[in-house]
């Protein structure tokens, strides 16, 4: 039987979409009651990016033990909860296929209703863990491994995308500059680090813009110029300071980034902008976003970098306003790897 309308909503919530194993408890779609999440970053490490089949088999490995931590931390029992929500994509499919089948298995043996949930809608509802005064309609950049969307979040579970990465999204290139100066994975984290210690104006990389369509993001022009640069160095016997290298790299990708969400707010006259996924934890990031935000007299949110990579609580919190909204999934619910943002 379903809750009553006046009665607390306890989301029992599974993230396996990449190389995080994670499930969470969140009352309300705003409270954390826990968030367990088993990495599998030591494991990719050797091979210097995630490999599909290993990550699988790691989330079959870790999935029963982490949502019973989960269930364990939050002080509940599967009889208290009241849905099961899980992220059915986008991802790797072996991977989400593990999270899908694990819900699928608990909501049939408990009876209570299944979520599917959008990674990306997850991605941006981290935002309304720390932040009990955001709610819609606001712009969000959503920035990550693989997506680098510009939206406006017109009502809980309904977009607008008015800007996406053309190319590699940011996270991409990233890692693959990361990868290009020996600097390993995570990209991201070691390129944030160490350009900490760079100079951002020492080599002026491209800011690739394109005709038409003015929140569109490209990173690969930006990527190429990067390792031109490597290779040039390297032929003419020249010592590159790396420091130097990735600070100015970062602060191409973040002036790209800003400058559009910054002039989105504006133009479709919004107050209020957020950034999620794993690349809203950058430091450089969240330093320009601030500063323009403020310069403009618009409001910025950003989630804890634990809730910016991939957790269970961000899909409790999208979850929450699905089941709001009525929205249940049936046992022929599916890992769908290449799910569009607004897609059910």
């Amino acid at each position: 039987m379903e809750k009553s309308i006046t009665e607390d909503v306890l989301i029992l919530a599974i993230e396996s979409s990449c190389d995080e194993t994670a499930a969470s408890v969140v009352k309300n779609g705003r409270e954390v009651l826990s968030n367990v999440i088993s990495s599998q970053i030591a494991l990719h490490t050797l091979y210097g990016g995630v490999v599909p089949e290993l990550a699988s088999r790691k989330h079959i490995e870790k999935i029963n033990q982490v949502v019973e931590s989960a269930l364990l931390e939050a002080g509940v029992t599967l009889e208290e909860i009241t849905a099961i929500g899980v992220t059915y994509g986008p991802g790797l499919v072996g991977a989400l296929l593990v999270g899908v089948a694990e819900a699928k298995a608990i909501a049939y043996a408990t009876k209570k209703p299944l979520i599917g949930v959008h990674h990306i809608e997850g991605h941006i509802s981290a935002n309304f863990i720390e932040h009990p005064e955001l709610e819609p309609p606001f712009v969000c950049l959503i920035v990550s491994g693989g997506h680098t969307h510009l939206v406006i979040v017109k009502d809980y579970g309904e977009f607008e995308i008015i800007g996406r990465t053309r190319d590699d999204a940011a996270g991409e290139a990233f890692d693959k500059v990361a990868r290009a100066v020996g600097l390993g994975y995570p990209g991201g984290p070691k390129i944030d680090k160490t350009a900490k210690e760079g100079n951002p104006h020492a080599i002026e990389f491209p800011r690739a813009k394109i005709e038409g369509s003015p929140y569109d993001f490209s990173f690969s022009g930006l990527k190429s110029a990067v390792l031109n640069y490597i290779n040039h160095a390297a032929m003419t016997g020249e010592e590159i300071a790396v420091p130097d290298l990735v600070a100015s790299f970062q602060n191409a990708v973040v002036e790209s980034l800003v400058s559009r969400a910054v002039m989105a707010a504006k133009e479709y006259g919004y107050t209020k902008l957020a950034i999620a996924g794993g690349v809203a934890s950058n430091s450089a990031l969240r330093a320009g976003m601030a500063e323009a935000c403020e310069k403009e007299g618009i409001d910025f949110y950003y989630p804890s970098p634990v809730f910016c990579t991939d957790n269970g609580a961000m899909i409790g919190a999208a979850a929450y306003y699905e089941y709001k909204k009525g929205i249940r999934h049936g046992w022929d619910l599916n890992a769908v790897p290449n799910l569009k943002l607004g897609e059910r």
